[in-house]
């Protein structure tokens, strides 16, 4: 049966380190959540993308965000076939199992919308019609925080529903070289086309059962629910973490404590895991969406609040 380490190691052969955005990238896919990978171009957001889903036994497919794509262009529509004398349903690329919204913040927000109902569901609504996603369903997002003529930032509803907000961010000077010797003469897409499944869908789901019946302690559950009340008792931020966010880091919590081999969690799986799970979910008295004092505020809050000294 593959684990988590298999599909680290299998994706390792294309992204060369970020060891820690690869293992948070496969804990949300086996929490049942989604993730939006934002950083400048050329960082590799698309490659870990692809290269997780060549390592998953799965169906994948990409959908490249624009002003003009259309909601229909993401779940599909009903086509009338004259031959048959009726409409038939043609699927959009959102059935699949995992799913790249390349740039996602270039579409208008009437079509970013679109992936509301599919992500937050895992169904599609089109002409009264309620049609199952396939399971498991995951979508990876992302979009580049330089550019800003010409898109549309995600609503508070849009950022909500992805479990994590990660970037990939640069290499340093020992993995910038690794990658130059690596791919000497070659191409991170000639190494991505090799890669195999080492995973089976049923597996995903198999680890997905096992994660959540890891133990939480009641210290714990204090601990999140601390840090989830800090954020709604402090002056600049507006609107604090929502109870969605307050079991996505539980849930999250326990995948990591999988994934480490442990049946228990400890109090730093749930600092490891704060910023990447809470930070985007902040509204700021400032505005919203400024990432950096988002961030800022989670680590504050992640200083102040007491630890549990119980041995686990």
């Amino acid at each position: 049966m593959g684990n988590i380490k298999d599909i680290q190691e299998n994706i390792s052969k294309v992204i060369v380190g970020k060891d820690e955005t690869v293992l948070l990238t496969v804990v949300a896919m086996i929490a049942g959540g989604h993730v939006l990978l934002e950083d400048v171009p050329g960082t590799g957001k698309t490659v870990l993308a692809k290269s997780l889903a060549r390592t998953v036994d799965g169906t994948f497919k990409r959908i490249q965000f624009t002003p003009d794509l259309l909601p229909s262009d993401i779940t599909g529509l009903n086509v009338y076939q004259m031959s048959k004398g009726e409409f038939v349903f043609n699927k959009g690329p959102v059935f699949c199992n995992i799913l790249l919204a390349d740039e996602i913040n270039r579409a208008t927000p009437r079509t970013q919308a679109g992936l509301l109902e599919c992500m937050e569901e895992k169904q599609v609504t089109i002409d009264g019609a309620t049609r199952e996603l396939e399971r498991p369903f995951f979508v990876i997002a992302t979009q580049n925080p330089v550019e800003t003529s010409g898109t549309f930032p995600l609503p508070e509803a849009q950022l909500d529903r992805f479990l994590m907000k990660l970037s990939v961010g640069f290499p340093d000077r020992d993995e910038e070289l690794k990658i130059l010797e690596r791919f000497d003469g070659g191409s991170s897409s000639k190494t991505l086309e090799k890669l195999s499944a080492v995973v089976t869908l049923k597996e995903i789901e198999d680890m997905h059962n096992e994660a959540m019946k890891v133990s939480v302690h009641p210290h714990i559950r204090d601990y999140i629910v601390d840090i989830i009340m800090a954020t709604r008792n402090r002056r600049d931020v507006a609107s604090g973490v929502s109870t969605r966010g307050s079991l996505a880091l539980l849930n999250c919590a326990k995948v990591l404590a999988y994934a480490e081999g442990r049946d228990y969690v400890v109090p730093e799986d749930v600092k490891r895991l704060a910023i990447p799970v809470l930070a985007h979910r902040l509204i700021l008295a400032s505005g919203y969406g400024i990432n950096a004092d988002a961030s800022g505020i989670i680590q504050s809050i992640l200083d102040e609040i007491s630890v549990p000294t119980e041995v686990f």
